[in-house]
Formats: structure tokens, C-alpha cells, sequence
């Protein structure tokens, strides 16, 4: 049986992450379609946990599609704060003014 992650397709996510300016926030989802596996956002999010084992990319950039942050990622809102991403009352960042338009 074939592994489902390897190191290109954890390099093929993160170069795309890469790339997501500051300011500007993806979703899982955006970034699966982008690499052509458009149903396989939980792999997105699971090569973005192992992500410092590949180097430093600005993962605090990728959301869930209604702007959620990461469980557990206690940074991140203030990352993309610092960056002046917006954020609704109900803690969600502001899709529609910051989502990545790729």
C-alpha cells in the first residue's frame, strides 16, 4: 500500500502556504484545491502540524472555511493580528476581507 504522505507532498503543501501573503488568510480546503486534491483538506491540516520537522512557513495563515483558527494553536490569533487580519465578533477571522484571493 502506497503512503499518503510523503516529504513532496508535505513540501507541495507547505510551498503553497508559502505563498500566502501577509495579511491574507486559506483555508484547508483552498489549499487542497490548489494542489489538485480538492477533498483532502484533512491532510492539509495534518502535514501543517508536522510542519517545523520541514522548515519555517507561515502556517498561521491557514484557517478552516469559516475562518475558525487551529485547536491548540494559541499564537495564532495574534500572528495574524500582528498582521492586521480582522476578526468578527464571534472570534472567527473575517473570510470575506482577508481570504486569499489565489
Amino acid at each position: 500500500m502506497k503512503k499518503l504522505l510523503d516529504d513532496g507532498l508535505a513540501y507541495e503543501i507547505l510551498s503553497v502556504v508559502g505563498e500566502i501573503p501577509r495579511g491574507r488568510v486559506a483555508s484547508y480546503g483552498q489549499i487542497a484545491r490548489l494542489i489538485g486534491r480538492d477533498n483532502n483538506a484533512r491532510l492539509v491540516g495534518r502535514v501543517l502540524s508536522m510542519a517545523s520537522l520541514y522548515g519555517n512557513y507561515p502556517c498561521h495563515r491557514v484557517v478552516n472555511h469559516a475562518g475558525r483558527l487551529a485547536p491548540g494553536f494559541e499564537e495564532q490569533e495574534y500572528l495574524l493580528r500582528e498582521e492586521g487580519v480582522g476578526f468578527l465578533p464571534n472570534g472567527c477571522v473575517d473570510m470575506k476581507a482577508h481570504r486569499w484571493d489565489c
